[in-house]
Formats: structure tokens, C-alpha cells, sequence
């Protein structure tokens, strides 16, 4: 397959190159810090930032997209489901 962009740097502007499916957890970290974030069912995503700020992002949409630099989603505090992780 050909890939025009192979040879570009990548930007954090840019698209994502891999996602992985998200299951909150208060204890464990997420299998890389990602470049944002997708919400696949309405509701609240809490979460722990690059930074170690934690935050609790209210009423996010079904299919947002939140540019966000997470290393953790929390259980306590997350209603919303399918979460993926960008990166």
C-alpha cells in the first residue's frame, strides 16, 4: 500500500497512526499517553493528564474527540463507554 506521508514528520497537529480501545481503570495506566481521545457513548471521562492533573471532562458527546494528552482513565467518575485512545 502506498503511504504519501511516510516520509513526513509526525505532528501532534496531525491525524492519529494507531488507536487502541480504552477500559477505565483507577489503578493502572494507559498503554501509552495518547494525543487525544474518542467518546462512542455519552458521558463523563475522567482522567489523569501527562502532567498528573486530574480532570473530569462533563457531558462529552457521543463521537467527540478530545485533543487530549491522557495517561490514565479513571472508573471512579467515567460514565461514558467505547473510549479509544489516539496516538
Amino acid at each position: 500500500m502506498t503511504d504519501r506521508f511516510a516520509h513526513t514528520a509526525p505532528s501532534i497537529d496531525g491525524p492519529a497512526a494507531h488507536a487502541f480501545s480504552v477500559t477505565p481503570d483507577d489503578n493502572t495506566d494507559l498503554e501509552e499517553v495518547t494525543r487525544g481521545l474518542y467518546c462512542g457513548t455519552a458521558g463523563d471521562i475522567a482522567l489523569r493528564m501527562q502532567s498528573g492533573a486530574e480532570v473530569v471532562f462533563t457531558n462529552v458527546a457521543e463521537g467527540s474527540f478530545l485533543p487530549v494528552r491522557a495517561s490514565r482513565i479513571l472508573a471512579t467518575g467515567t460514565t461514558a463507554a467505547a473510549i479509544v485512545g489516539l496516538v
